[in-house]
């Protein structure tokens, strides 16, 4: 609440209802060592005037992307949002809808989640997706339980070359099963076939991320050959911006497709909320986690919407349960249907392609730049990693210095890679703002 409403006489009158002198008497059942008998320890109170001053110096300390030019990436982008996605979210009938779990009242909920499940489905060329999940690193542990689930083999195959912190999140869900992670090395920044078909020996899974951490493209025709002729699921990790323009997870054999959805008209928002996506081939479909949505007809043969599948813990008895995430981001959810349906497919496309050729424009660029170089070899979207001969933190205070935020520093997660540095670019970035990093990068020291 933004304030307090009730004055003195009203909490006077609501003790007396009680039946009780004061407030401290409330607490008279507590014994006084749990008791905290001073003042807390707070600065003396402030008028509303006061405190929204006060919040006003603070948040001018904070660095945003209207001021900043942002280049960084590793998961999180500062794509271009449309100004009716957050209209469309900020409608109340939208913003205050509740769990779906009585059709009949929710249909406008049921049917944007049954829209977004659609779309999901046609953007990685799989069957079926369903209403999405937490974030990209939860998807990627969920579709992992769920290779677990259908193979009964405890070991999970993952490249090094996933996002880190998805690698995190999942050894943790590991951990809590018993299951065994390995990784797969890199070879210049990519996973290798043979060292794939070698650890997926009795694996439940191979999960690949494409175009990956580094924005490289992953030979995934012969990933995914690896993965099935070890007999293991395989689980493609993928960008929803860049199935735009490059083959599906479903052309090229994947079995199941997860990702991260904040790139589809969701503000980075200092890391949240997010919104996790998966979809999966028909076979799989009941060890789906989460919610689904079906389309039926009343009795009447007009058309609605219901949950079903739920195959979570808060329908069936829990040894049964294909999952414990029992809900959906239905806002983040909401705001990726009207982002992606607005753009279409060409608009899409047009994201997509701006992006990787800024992308190709600022690798050029810095292979210019003495003492710099691309850190990898092969096609690339997106992400730009490159390995140079100055101190990544002089590099980070130099772009601060010039208006803008980056790069990612790759030691940071992959300790053999000191000197390496990842700087993304999205649509957002035109080739000025290339040219003046490159500018930027080309006066860092070595």
């Amino acid at each position: 609440m933004r304030f307090s409403p009730h004055t003195a006489d009203d909490r006077r009158a609501m003790l007396r209802q009680i039946g009780v002198d004061s407030v401290e008497d409330l607490f008279s059942d507590l014994p006084a060592s749990v008791r905290l008998e001073r003042p807390l320890n707070l600065p003396q109170g402030l008028s509303e005037s006061e405190v929204a001053a006060l919040l006003g110096e603070l948040a001018a300390k904070d660095l945003d992307m209207q001021q900043y030019v942002s280049f960084l990436g590793g998961g999180s982008y500062d794509r271009y949002i449309p100004s009716v996605v957050g209209e469309m979210l900020r409608r109340s009938e939208f913003y205050t809808a509740y769990t779906p779990y009585q059709p009949e009242i929710s249909q406008g909920t049921l049917q944007a989640i049954f829209e977004f499940q659609s779309l999901i489905a046609a953007l990685t060329g799989l069957d079926i997706a369903q209403a999405s999940l937490y974030d990209g690193a939860t998807a990627v542990a969920e579709a992992a339980m769920l290779a677990w689930g259908q193979t009964g083999r405890k070991r999970i195959v993952v490249a090094r070359s996933v996002d880190p912190q998805y690698r995190s999140v999942l050894r943790t869900y590991a951990h809590g099963h018993g299951l065994e992670v390995v990784e797969v090395p890199l070879r210049d920044g990519r996973a290798a076939a043979d060292d794939v078909a070698t650890a997926a020996a009795d694996a439940a899974c191979v999960i690949v991320q494409h175009p990956n951490f580094f924005g490289l493209l992953e030979d995934v025709d012969s990933l995914v050959g690896a993965a099935h002729g070890a007999g293991a699921l395989y689980i493609a990790v993928a960008d929803p911006i860049s199935l735009a323009v490059l083959r599906t997870p479903g052309a090229y054999g994947a079995d199941v497709a997860v990702g991260e959805g904040q790139a589809l008209g969701i503000a980075p928002s200092f890391g949240g909320p997010y919104l996790g996506f998966m979809a999966v081939r028909q076979e799989y479909l009941r060890r789906l986690p989460g919610r689904i949505v079906g389309e039926t007809a009343d009795h009447e043969g007009r058309r609605g919407y219901v949950l079903t599948f739920q195959t979570r813990e808060q329908h069936i008895r829990r040894e049964k349960a294909t999952s414990n995430i029992c809900t959906n981001q239905g806002l983040m959810a909401l705001a990726a249907t009207i982002y992606t349906t607005l753009l279409g497919p060409h608009g899409l496309r047009q994201a997509a392609a701006l992006s990787i050729e800024g992308a190709h424009l600022l690798g050029d660029g810095a292979q210019g730049i003495s003492g710099m170089d691309m850190a990898f070899t092969g096609p690339y979207a997106f992400e730009v990693a490159l390995r140079t001969g100055a101190k990544v933190g002089d590099v980070q205070a130099a772009m601060l210095g010039a208006g803008m935020l980056g790069p990612l520093d790759l030691e940071r997660f992959y300790p053999e890679l000191p000197g390496h540095m990842l700087l993304s670019v999205t649509e957002k970035r035109t080739a000025g703002e290339i040219k003046r990093l490159l500018a930027v990068l080309q006066g860092v020291e070595a």
